[in-house]
């Protein structure tokens, strides 16, 4: 508990520094899996967004902490009323955070004036580990900060439990957006419980039949039981979102007001196609029910 002590006590902001020196150097010696131009006003974009979400985070981090601090001195969740061992519900912990922003991420993607938000972070088209600094701060610093919160009161997790899950999800996320080009064999093995690059990739691809997929942050398992996972070969996917298709919406101040801009989610013609096939299956439900229905009322007549 030492060592996590010590650990917990450095500064976020100072981890997520350093990961943007570490991927931007691994980014430029390794082999990367897209191409693309102009990678320093992409990194300086981003980093803008990342600043604002840093003054906005304090004074929303406050909250974060004080209500997790107040459920936890009252002794509201499910692990209160369990006995287990600090490391078992440490770990525990951590499931159950990215379990609930699996649910609040896939929420993000169904409900329209959140979706408005969440693009910000979908509307990159030149996906490299600062894509991963790419959230607007309302949805970031609010929403998901909220899904921390209700995690905490479902299953009773203490501050420590939420900041090792920080600790955990903050260099997985820049590793899972990175622009490296990683083997096959890690999604056939790794894959099948966490979440890997190529993986989470699919869900960046610009076909919303794939963008509204692999919502997990760390296991992949979530989707896989919830009937969300997809998976698309990395060398076929396109980034970005067709809004914001234009390199001038890709700077900082356009995204962040975007959110606030009416503009129509383009659909790509397979995502049509499965939606046209979803309602024709209603359809025929219906048209079925119906019958039922008028058969059952010529017998009791």
């Amino acid at each position: 508990m030492d060592i996590l002590n010590k650990l917990l006590a450095i500064d976020i902001n100072y981890i997520v520094a350093a990961l943007i020196v570490i991927f931007y150097l691994l980014e430029n010696l390794f082999e990367t899996q897209f191409k693309f131009d102009k990678m320093r006003v992409h990194l300086f974009h981003n980093i803008m967004i990342q600043l604002s979400i840093i003054l906005g985070g304090l004074v929303t981090a406050a909250v974060i902490v004080t209500a997790v601090e107040w459920l936890h001195k009252n002794h509201v969740g499910l692990f209160h009323y369990i006995q287990m061992p600090v490391w078992l519900k440490l770990a525990l912990g951590v499931v159950a955070f990215d379990f609930i922003n699996y649910w609040f991420h896939r929420t993000a993607h169904r409900i329209p004036v959140l979706w408005r938000f969440h693009r910000v972070h979908h509307s990159d088209s030149r996906m490299d580990a600062s894509t991963n600094l790419r959230a607007h701060p309302v949805e970031l610093l609010v929403y998901f900060g909220l899904s921390n919160i209700v995690a905490a009161a479902l299953f009773g997790l203490d501050l420590t439990a939420l900041g090792l899950y920080f600790l955990i999800i903050i260099p997985y996320v820049f590793l899972e957006h990175s622009n490296i080009r990683f083997p096959d064999w890690i999604d056939k093995t790794i894959g099948l419980v966490f979440v890997t690059p190529n993986i989470h990739k699919v869900h960046h691809e610009r076909d919303q039949y794939y963008t509204d997929s692999n919502y997990s942050d760390i296991f992949i398992i979530w989707d896989r039981i919830f009937g969300t996972f997809k998976f698309k070969p990395p060398g076929e996917i396109n980034l970005g979102l067709n809004e914001f298709a234009d390199d001038r919406k890709q700077t900082f101040w356009y995204l962040l007001i975007s959110p606030f801009i009416n503009m129509g989610r383009v659909s790509s013609e397979k995502s049509q196609k499965t939606k046209w096939k979803q309602n024709q299956l209603k359809g025929e439900k219906t048209a079925e029910q119906v019958r039922a229905c008028s058969w059952e009322t010529i017998k009791e007549k």
